[in-house]
């Protein structure tokens, strides 16, 4: 019996047909097999199709046919395979699945909609997925005035009333990370997840977004959550990011590996294996940081994540001419003021201080155009200011930064800050809680060591310098020569009682 309908299932059968009880049949006479002249057997009664049910492994196949492959359905009939998707297609599918578009494909479909807009003002899917598509290339491109587009998109989706869409509560949830406004990115992403629980794009932004208001356990449900919904390379992606902020390297690399491995399209691959690269860097492995990156450069030429973390390889393993080369490939690629912050301490550690303040002046110009288009630069200026410009200016931005998102990230930035300005004895309890709660990289014990060593504690400035060049040696051009120097100065520990 059919389970939906009730009636007796129908199908094709190998066996013999037993006839009612009371029902007598005629016999088959039975035809020689093999016989030269012999009529062939009578064909199968063809079943009707109601209530067909056919193993899909028996009934379905696919046959390569002059190039091009014909699909055969459950009763042997061709017919024609399913158009290949466009660009646009894909892009949609990409969003649909929750996975990253390749960023022509986000092109296609954003050109597309615009057109559908263009004919149809009053057409609030259109605008949501237009919105959500420029939501994500200017997070991804880093282009001003890419934001403030995205968000007139979404709004005026929003503004057409009825149930608010959920890709158009995404795309700003998209929006409000790309701008570092955590606690927005929050909000937008809360409201849509409990619009579409069962839908992937909230959680992606939840976990870069629960971290920056210093919500841990936000970020492990949001993760728990994600992996239920989605399995597989985006979810482990995404793992692999939370544990790197706890500290856990071996399981954020084992699982960033096996999203690598198991990614189904090539921006997907370029993502994690980009990801790959900076947990190499960040544990000290250039040469195997370098390999990741130029991965995921090969499977998606215009990441500029990849660009960067290649730049940064390059430089740790001495090939600094090449280094500057590949900072402007991602320079061009997204004009990131962090990216010109890192390319001019490389000038600078290169005694090229003419080159490097053009860089610096290039950062300011940079995060001055993407604060008009509503992206918050105080993380990036704080680090430029404290290191090369003002640190009082840097103590202000990095105080504001730390109110509105409490965490190990603002907290040690704070710290240095308040360091270069002068106050080491404020700096060293947030640079210590940045140290314990914060990923275990090394750009945060360099700055605790330097604390301790300002405050004459020369015992933990030697373990905290210690660590931070046995985690990466080579973490900054600038830096990791400083700490060499500022090491090789304390010298070894006197073994001994202590004074009395």
């Amino acid at each position: 019996m059919d389970r939906e309908t009730g009636r007796p299932r129908m199908g094709l059968r190998t066996g013999p047909r037993t006839p009612p009880a009371g029902v007598a049949r005629a016999p088959r006479p039975r035809l020689a097999q093999g016989v030269p002249g012999a009529p062939p057997p009578p064909a199968a009664r063809r079943p009707r199709r109601r209530g067909l049910r056919l193993p899909a492994a028996v009934g379905v196949g696919l046959l390569l046919a002059g190039g091009g492959v014909v699909a055969v359905d459950r009763l042997g009939q061709d017919r024609a395979a399913p158009a290949p998707l466009t660009p646009a297609g894909r892009a949609l599918a990409a969003a649909g699945a929750g996975r990253p578009a390749a960023l022509a494909d986000l092109a296609a479909l954003i050109g597309e909609r615009r057109e559908r807009v263009r004919r149809a003002p009053a057409d609030r899917a259109s605008w949501a997925v237009l919105g959500a598509a420029l939501a994500e290339r200017a997070a991804r491109s880093g282009a001003p005035g890419a934001y403030t587009e995205a968000e007139r998109a979404l709004q005026r989706a929003l503004a057409q009333g009825g149930t608010p869409d959920v890709r158009a509560l995404t795309g700003l949830a998209v929006l409000a990370a790309a701008r570092q406004d955590w606690a927005g990115a929050v909000r937008w992403g809360e409201a849509a997840r409990d619009r579409a629980p069962g839908r992937v794009g909230a959680y992606r932004v939840l976990l870069e977004a629960y971290p920056g208001t210093g919500d841990a356990e936000g970020a492990d449900r949001a993760l728990e959550r994600l992996r239920k919904v989605r399995p597989g390379p985006v979810a482990e992606v995404a793992a692999a990011w939370v544990h790197r902020e706890r500290g856990w390297r071996e399981d954020a690399e084992a699982t960033v590996y096996d999203a690598a491995a198991r990614a189904a399209t090539p921006a997907e691959r370029a993502a994690a294996l980009s990801r790959a690269g900076d947990l190499a860097w960040e544990r000290g492995e250039a040469e195997t940081a370098l390999a990741r990156y130029e991965g995921a450069l090969r499977a998606e030429p215009e990441h500029d994540g990849a660009a960067a973390g290649r730049a940064r390889a390059l430089a740790g393993l001495g090939r600094s001419e090449e280094a500057l080369t590949a900072w402007a490939r991602a320079r061009a690629a997204a004009p990131r003021p962090g990216y010109a912050v890192e390319s001019g301490e490389l000038l600078l550690a290169l005694g090229r201080s003419a080159e490097a303040a053009d860089h610096f002046a290039l950062a300011r110009h940079q995060a001055a155009a993407l604060a008009r288009d509503g992206v918050r630069q105080e993380p990036v200026l704080g680090r430029l200011e404290a290191d090369h410009g003002d640190p009082a200016e840097a103590v202000r931005l990095l105080t504001e930064e730390h109110r509105r998102h409490p965490g190990p990230a603002a907290s040690g930035a704070l710290g240095w800050a308040l360091h270069k300005a002068g106050r080491s004895a404020e700096a060293l309890p947030r640079l210590r809680a940045a140290v314990k709660d914060g990923p275990n990289t090394a750009r945060p014990a360099y700055h605790l060591g330097m604390v301790h060593l300002a405050l004459g504690e020369r015992g933990a400035a030697r373990r905290q310098l210690t660590r931070a060049l046995r985690l990466a040696p080579e973490f900054s051009p600038l830096h990791a020569e400083r700490a060499r120097r500022e090491l090789a100065a304390l010298g070894e520990p006197a073994w001994g009682p202590p004074p009395a």
